[in-house]
């Protein structure tokens, strides 16, 4: 048994964070489906971008939608949508055995809507449609301003993966959002299991602070945030108003593990998993760090919940100078540029294809 079957065999689901058509046509992703445990798939702007770019898959559809001159939006959503649906479709198996709990794939509202609740409820309604999956996250940024539509987006029945997400803070405040929208259907008397995630950004953390801290302290401050969120998760969970809302028929939020790859060539390359490794979790992997952990990584133990050896980690940073709650908020706010940033490259991207293409044909 390999280490991936063994995280599911302690609650956690292992994911993919990568999707390319030639994944999907070479079979790469069903072979990962079947021998590495693989029960979902998350994608962002970023990975689309390395994709289409580097990539002649995308050739055939890009040059059929200039024929009928889309923007470069409108032939992204469409090249997505049919890579998204693909992956859904394969991990259609796990979402109807496990009854919804997994199983699922993530396609990301354009970031530039981000400041404008209405439009991005929108958008996120209109993807949903189109995919036509059931097993489909639509991702809304956990910022303060995407609080809104991710409460309004739960309150309308689509599934929402909350992304950005770097403190307990931030955990706290997008969980309010999808109880507020689970709340609301139950008072309108609408089914409240409406499923969704909260992705927890954690090598971010460390890369942030590397030069700043003593050696012993690196690769740390990620861990340590991922324990103190999950304290506050598992409590969260066993409060009377979410309790309430299962009584309903809702379901627990499910916490996220986000962008765990190690990036610290000093140490190993599965360091983020195997800390990690926790009942009701999802750690959605690098493709490189999925075939480490495959190949040699190591389960672990389940994350303590007293949170007192984690807080313990926090409080040496703070004593060096760490101020977390100001880096939680640079780092959100750096995240959400950053998702902008590779959205415009992404346009870019296809619009360059489209003219290479149109000046071949």
């Amino acid at each position: 048994m390999n280490a991936t079957q063994s995280l599911h065999d302690i609650g956690q689901s292992v994911w993919l964070d990568n999707i390319t058509r030639d994944l999907l046509s070479s079979g790469t992703l069903q072979r990962y489906i079947d021998e590495l445990s693989v029960t979902g798939l998350t994608s962002n702007p970023t990975i689309f971008d390395h994709a289409i770019k580097n990539s002649t898959a995308y050739d055939t559809p890009i040059r059929e939608g200039l024929v009928h001159d889309k923007s470069s939006e409108a032939l992204f959503f469409e090249l997505a949508l049919e890579d998204i649906t693909q992956a859904a479709d394969l991990f259609r198996p796990t979402y109807d055995r496990t009854s919804g709990v997994d199983g699922w794939v993530s396609l990301e509202v354009s970031p530039l809507l981000a400041h404008d609740t209405t439009r991005t409820v929108q958008a996120a309604k209109d993807l949903f449609a189109r995919a036509a999956r059931p097993n489909l996250f639509i991702k809304i940024p956990g910022t303060k301003e995407g609080l809104p539509a991710i409460e309004e987006s739960i309150f309308a029945g689509i599934p929402v993966n909350v992304t950005l997400l770097f403190s307990r803070e931030h955990y706290l405040g997008a969980a309010e959002a999808v109880l507020r929208g689970i709340e609301r259907r139950i008072d309108a008397g609408l089914n409240p299991n409406i499923a969704s995630v909260a992705s927890v950004f954690i090598s971010r953390w460390d890369v942030a602070i590397a030069d700043k801290v003593p050696d012993d302290l690196r690769n740390q401050l990620g861990i340590g945030m991922a324990n103190r969120i999950y304290v506050a998760y598992r409590s969260l969970l066993e409060s009377e108003r979410w309790q309430r809302v299962y009584n309903f028929g809702a379901r627990p939020q499910r916490l996220l593990w986000a962008s765990t790859g190690t990036k610290d060539p000093k140490v190993s390359d599965t360091l983020y998993v195997k800390a990690l490794a926790a009942p009701l979790t999802v750690n959605t992997m690098p493709e490189a760090t999925l075939k480490a952990v495959a190949d040699h990584g190591d389960a672990g133990s389940s994350l303590f919940q007293s949170g007192s050896e984690g807080e313990g980690v926090l409080t040496r940073f703070a004593r060096s100078g760490i101020d977390i709650d100001i880096l939680a908020a640079q780092l959100q706010d750096a995240g959400a540029k950053s998702f902008i940033q590779s959205w415009n490259e992404l346009m870019d991207v296809i619009a360059s294809k489209s003219a290479e293409l149109k000046k071949a044909s």
